[in-house]
């Protein structure tokens, strides 16, 4: 029992521990903040990416899917399946309607073929269209010269069925294709040059490719802008238009058309005869799983029903159209592996680099325990000299050495808890002017230290005008920064896309932080302590 009691005499009754302490709190709250905030990223990436695609995407190559509304209407009779929507994916050049004149400029595009209604069960379509006047909640946060103030719900109706106000076929922009829309630090958008896109017409070009992979004439189509939408991912909003899918399929040449018999003779009118209908294709079919189910069981069902579909319809002499045997069937981490992957790499690399801390907590405490036992040389001696074995002075070290791993790991996990969860006000903080008592504080902090400085010099007390002496020079330098520091923004939503920083913690990196903390204390003062055990304790009592 003794090697305890001792342990927490020792912890208790001198400065130096609590120094170990706080060392090894700073290095674990250091690990669990930076790793939480990455990890934060990585799930708004993958949230997003579930809202773009949905759980399971079923792609073909360039000549497309056939049959795909019978495909999803046999998809519709699993238990599994929530929703499921077709989509046309091709690439274009989008005309915009600025600058005034004839030069106007002209912008590459990611184009989507959607039904809209479909495709609002499968992702977040709906919910990402940026002009809506929002509820009346939305309505208060809004900034007075925000542009959605005084809109109606007609911009959003005509995103939510892709027509414009005639009922023509209308497009919706990626919120960051035209160079007009300008993010603001709150996360909102202004419209700069005095440009508001909705209602105004742009000209979308694309280039059919048949499926033989022969490139065809390029097709020209005026939209009207419906909405305009904010997915939260830079590539997308960057990048993507949509457009009614089955405008999609006429200007691809995708879209139901009858196949003629050019080796047939022509009749009386030149036309030569039709012997079938080759079927509107899509590019990809979207699919959301229902509550409770994974994407990868969603997947291997999918990819089931979508072989015995493609058997029954090779075997049926009466289809026109083939499904393509190299189709992919995937989750939606699948499909993005490009983007997440180098993600969770990189929050890898932060959690191997960050490890290096546990070597500096081991040092640390190693130093520290090293400079105990020199000085508790004579006290060693003495409790070998009346009996205690050398496990029990190991013991005792090494139990010091534990109840600095665990408290400073838990004071570790909870400064990190504090700091994630409040990271926004934190950083709102630092993005204002530091209130003046901050810096009044500093300088009363930074003159009653000075004086402890003259004082003490004035009885030649060495150490004591020393420490005085840094912490009036810390606190007068901390006055000058608070004086002069105006704001920062640190993380700007015009930058990063996302409005706040991640603020969970991640408690599987925290629980192993804090077991690394307590391990590598002990692994510190495991040599200290096996060097007390060793002490000889008549030399100890000699020389103590």
């Amino acid at each position: 029992m003794f090697p305890f009691l001792l342990a927490g005499r020792y912890l208790r009754s001198r400065l130096i521990p609590l120094i170990a302490v706080g060392a090894v709190a700073l290095c674990v709250a250091l690990v669990v903040i930076v790793v939480s905030v990455m990890t934060g990223f990585l799930d708004m990436l993958r949230n997003s990416g579930r809202s773009l695609l949905g759980d399971v995407i079923v792609s073909a190559p360039i000549g497309g899917i056939p049959y795909a509304n019978e495909f999803m209407a046999e998809l519709s009779t699993l238990p599994e399946v929530d929703a499921s929507t077709p989509l046309v994916d091709t690439l274009g050049l989008l005309r915009m309607p600025y600058p005034q004149g004839s030069r106007k400029e002209t912008v590459p595009v990611q184009v989507w073929g959607i039904d809209p209604t479909s495709f609002a069960r499968v992702t977040d379509y709906a919910d990402d269209l940026y002009w809506k006047p929002g509820t009346e909640e939305e309505r208060g946060l809004m900034q007075e010269d925000d542009p959605r103030l005084p809109l109606d719900d007609s911009l959003l109706r005509q995103g939510e069925t892709l027509l414009d106000g005639q009922g023509k076929p209308a497009i919706v922009l990626g919120m960051h294709v035209s160079i007009v829309n300008s993010r603001q630090g709150d996360g909102s958008y202004r419209n700069r040059y005095g440009w508001f896109l909705p209602g105004m017409e742009v000209v979308l070009t694309v280039v059919p490719i048949g499926e033989s992979g022969r490139v065809g004439a390029q097709r020209d189509r005026v939209f009207t802008i419906a909405n305009e939408i904010q997915t939260g991912i830079y590539e997308v909003d960057k990048n993507r238009v949509f457009v009614p899918i089955g405008v999609a399929q006429e200007l691809l040449q995708m879209d139901a058309a009858p196949i003629v018999d050019a080796s047939a003779e022509p009749d009386a009118n030149g036309q030569f005869p039709v012997r079938g209908t080759s079927p509107a294709r899509v590019s990809k079919i979207l699919v959301r799983a229902k509550p409770g189910v994974t994407a990868a069981a969603l997947r291997d069902l999918v990819e089931a029903r979508l072989n015995a579909f493609t058997e029954r319809i090779s075997m049926d002499p009466g289809r026109q159209g083939r499904i393509p045997l190299n189709m992919n069937v995937l989750t939606w981490e699948q499909q993005l592996r490009d983007l997440i992957a180098p993600v969770e790499k990189e929050r890898e690399m932060m959690r191997i680099l960050f490890s290096i801390i546990y070597l500096v907590c081991a040092g640390l405490i190693l130093s520290i325990f090293w400079a105990i036992v020199a000085e508790k040389t004579r006290d060693i001696g003495i409790l070998r000299a009346v009996g205690a074995s050398r496990w029990g002075i190991l013991s005792t070290f090494l139990s010091y050495g534990l109840a600095i791993g665990v408290i400073g790991s838990l004071l570790g996990v909870a400064l990190a808890s504090v700091v994630v969860t409040r990271i926004n006000d934190i950083h709102d903080a630092i993005g204002h002017d530091a209130p003046a008592w901050t810096w009044i504080s500093a300088y009363a902090i930074a003159a009653a230290a000075t004086w402890g400085v003259v004082c003490y010099a004035r009885r030649a007390i060495l150490l004591r005008t020393l420490l005085f002496g840094i912490v009036a020079m810390t606190a007068a330098l901390l006055g000058i920064a608070l004086l002069l520091h105006e704001g920062t923004l640190i993380w700007d939503p015009s930058v990063y896309y996302f409005v706040d920083i991640p603020s969970t913690v991640d408690w599987t990196t925290a629980v192993f932080t804090a077991l690394g903390g307590v391990v590598f204390s002990v692994i510190g003062a495991a040599i200290p302590a096996a060097k007390a055990a060793d002490t000889d304790p008549v030399e100890a009592l000699r020389y103590g």
